[in-house]
């Protein structure tokens, strides 16, 4: 491939990852040349990106994480792969570099400052990031998935919404069968790294559930794998049937074929169940830094699509309850899907699309 090269930097979580694929998927299809640069934990979510996509792992560190030798090695590893990033820029120069947050983008986002690469940011969440918050003065462009997004003095944010990756995007506004005298799926999402607590709370709300309507459900629940067998045990003990798995690589058909939703408020989980359109029970993560998916979820929540239960009131008996109020009334039920639908953003790649080939014109 001979076209401009677009260097993608994301950090290792689906929340960073799945609006990154999302983008080398529309960029490729544009008859550009994508590189991706990110960790080993990313490198796990690679399989779903176009195959001439080059990946490349980059050394890069966070102080939230190890003992106090390895927090001390912290600025050596970022400094070692921002020398090894420069000089991938001299070999082959980078037209545009994006990065979508995490550690991992240091190396990109830095090299590309000092090389005077055109550069953007794309935000997912409500709250800015660690290392967004660093680059926001120091990018041509800054993307806002979630809107508003408080951004620092002097950094101008455009709302693009968060890519959905293809697969979700070929579901989007999927016929939504309301819940009744018949099976109902019920899938339950923890985000990328799994939510022990959705795995403690979820199976014993689900068991209090009248008899006649826990008989219906089918559940497909994301759970970490220490905690797998416990969960199964909980489902079995309660004579649901459930699927318990680490990772669920078919989210977009689960999420189309979904009665009800019970999530954490990840960006990329809140945009993916809104352009499916689906009812949610959104728990957001407590300790996520700036509270940001008590941000990412409130548009959903204003939109009348989801329930919010705050993590400190996440307990069996208040989730039971809102489980069968949904479950329970399908007219509601319909007009929550109807509700996410209309704050879905559809074309936010396309927003995102817009943004970077406008930046490969601008001569830094």
């Amino acid at each position: 491939m001979t076209g401009p090269l677009l260097l993608i930097a994301a950090g290792g979580t689906g929340g960073h990852m799945f609006p990154a694929q999302a983008l080398a998927e529309a960029m490729v299809r544009r008859g550009w040349r994508v590189k991706l640069s990110t960790d080993v934990r990313g490198a796990r979510y690679t399989g779903g990106f176009p195959h001439v996509v080059q990946v490349a792992q980059v050394a890069s560190a966070t102080f939230a994480r190890g003992g106090l030798l390895a927090k001390a090695m912290v600025p050596f590893r970022i400094a070692a792969g921002v020398v090894s990033a420069m000089r991938a820029f001299r070999r082959d120069r980078p037209a545009v570099v994006v990065g979508f947050g995490g550690y991992p983008t240091i190396p990109a986002l830095a090299a590309a400052v000092v090389l005077k690469v055109p550069r953007a940011i794309h935000e997912q969440n409500g709250v800015l990031g660690r290392v967004n918050q660093l680059f926001a003065r120091r990018v041509q462009g800054f993307a806002c998935g979630t809107w508003p997004t408080a951004l620092p003095d002097g950094a101008v944010g455009v709302h693009t919404g968060n890519p959905v990756r293809a697969a979700v995007l070929e579901r989007a506004g999927a016929p939504y069968i309301p819940p009744g005298d018949y099976p109902i799926s019920l899938l339950v999402l923890g985000g990328s790294q799994g939510a022990r607590v959705l795995s403690q709370v979820v199976p014993a709300a689900l068991a209090r559930l009248p008899e006649g309507l826990r008989g219906q459900l089918r559940v497909a629940h994301q759970a970490r794998e220490e905690d797998r067998l416990e969960v199964i045990a909980a489902y079995t003990a309660a004579n649901i049937s459930a699927e318990v798995q680490p990772f669920f690589t078919d989210v977009p058909r689960r999420l189309s074929e979904a009665q009800l939703v019970i999530a954490r408020a990840g960006a990329s989980t809140v945009a993916e169940i809104s352009v499916i359109g689906r009812p949610s029970l959104l728990v957001p993560y407590a300790a996520a830094t700036g509270d940001h998916q008590t941000a990412n979820a409130r548009g959903l929540l204003d939109a009348g699509a989801a329930v919010l239960i705050p993590e400190s009131r996440f307990g069996a008996e208040s989730v039971a309850e809102q489980v069968a109020l949904v479950l329970g009334n399908p007219d509601a039920a319909v007009k929550m899907a109807n509700a996410a639908l209309s704050y879905s953003i559809p074309d936010a790649t396309e927003r995102l699309v817009e943004l970077v080939e406008g930046l490969a014109k601008v001569t830094p």
